[in-house]
């Protein structure tokens, strides 16, 4: 069966990937759809047609940013330990945040100020960062287990934490803190992970 309309002018993986980095640098609400449009070199019409919406398209772009930029925080979770898999991730966050011109990471920068009608970018992202610190908890619960850390560590605070240190240097980086700065906070947060 025939397609209808004109078909695309453009490879839809490289536009999503475009998309995604304008959303990384702008966030959701900074990124208007003439950015967008620009971005991959079609009309508005075509855009819709593409992504259905500027929302849906943010989404993909953060799945995207998730299964491929992003991804290095949590591949560092599969350390051999738990103190190796925690300073990789920091490591991993630290790359990530300083990998674009924009600086920062798009799940945590994406959505900064949640004003009306974002509810639904908002809420894709914080169910993203959720999925973090429930991984970040998972193996942090797995150290404990195995005797890497106190018993008495509570594996649901020191998630919260790490994640709180993965938001302190993508803000940072939007700063313009440099490597050397963001790799300061390494250390001190590691400081947290009591050894059995």
């Amino acid at each position: 069966m025939a397609t209808r309309g004109r078909p695309r002018s453009f490879d839809r993986d490289i536009a999503l990937r475009r998309v995604m980095e304008v959303f990384w640098a702008k966030g959701y609400d900074g990124a208007q759809l003439n950015d967008l449009t620009a971005a991959i070199g079609v009309t508005p019409p075509s855009f819709y047609a593409a992504f259905g919406s500027k929302e849906a398209a943010f989404r993909e772009a953060v799945d995207l940013y998730i299964a491929t930029i992003g991804s290095g925080p949590m591949i560092a979770l599969a350390a051999p330990t738990v103190h190796a898999a925690i300073a990789g991730v920091l490591a991993e966050s630290i790359d990530v945040a300083l990998s674009n011109g924009a600086a920062g990471c798009l799940l945590i920068l994406g959505v900064v100020h949640g004003q009306p009608g974002v509810s639904g970018a908002c809420d894709y992202l914080r169910v993203a960062r959720r999925r973090t610190v429930a991984l970040l908890q998972a193996r942090l619960m797995r150290g404990i287990d195995e005797g890497e850390l106190a018993p008495d560590s509570d594996p649901a605070q020191l998630a919260a934490f790490y994640h709180g240190i993965m938001q302190a240097i993508s803000f940072q980086a939007r700063d313009g803190a440099s490597r050397g700065e963001l790799e300061g906070l390494v250390a001190p947060a590691l400081a947290a992970l009591r050894p059995a």
